[in-house]
């Protein structure tokens, strides 16, 4: 592999924000499987692909969103032209026959709770992460947040599935005149150390 050029790594890290404003510019549906087919290429565990996501859009949707939300939340995420309730199945395990087909992956999760929840959690977080850089590659803009009563986003988004909200994603075109200035972030020093 070759190192992205700076523009690219500007485009996905450098100049990247967390969006607060949006403009008033759709997000087309192909936009959404285009996303979708970037991000799914993104490792996980054994392959396990827990993560599972609604694309809100409609306005009878957003409606049953916004009651989840928390109140800083509630007009950024009606303005976005998309929110990406990102979840995780805890049942992943029951497509690693298909995902994984070397290995009987299945067998090491089914009865263990605890494996089921950390494996669902890591690794759904990862591909909400995978979705994010995805959107940005794509030219979207993202405003990732977890103020919200996941009850309330389960009961309206995924009831009578096993499906378990993880956080949620603003997406779409950001309204550079809503961004704060940029907070400090921490130096190699204070986050890393070589072993």
């Amino acid at each position: 592999m070759t190192a992205l050029n700076q523009t690219a790594l500007d485009q996905l890290f450098v100049n990247a924000r967390t969006f607060n404003g949006w403009q008033k510019k759709d997000v087309p549906d192909t936009l959404l499987h285009e996303l979708h087919d970037l991000l799914k290429f993104g490792p996980t565990a054994a392959n396990c692909c827990p993560m599972r996501v609604v694309f809100v859009k409609s306005a009878e949707a957003k409606a049953k969103l916004k009651d989840a939300l928390a109140p800083g939340n509630v007009d950024k995420t009606m303005a976005a032209p998309v929110t990406a309730i990102i979840g995780m199945d805890v049942e992943f395990y029951e497509k690693l026959p298909t995902l994984f087909p070397h290995a009987d992956a299945r067998s090491w999760y089914v009865g263990n709770d605890a494996l089921i929840q950390d494996t669902a959690f890591r690794n759904s977080s990862l591909q909400g992460a995978y979705l994010m850089l995805a959107a940005r590659a794509l030219g979207l803009d993202c405003g990732p947040m977890s103020g919200f009563d996941a009850a309330k986003v389960e009961a309206a988004f995924f009831a009578g599935t096993t499906i378990k909200a993880n956080f949620i994603c603003n997406l779409g075109y950001g309204d550079a005149s809503s961004l704060y200035p940029r907070s400090p972030r921490l130096s190699f020093a204070e986050a890393c150390e070589i072993a």
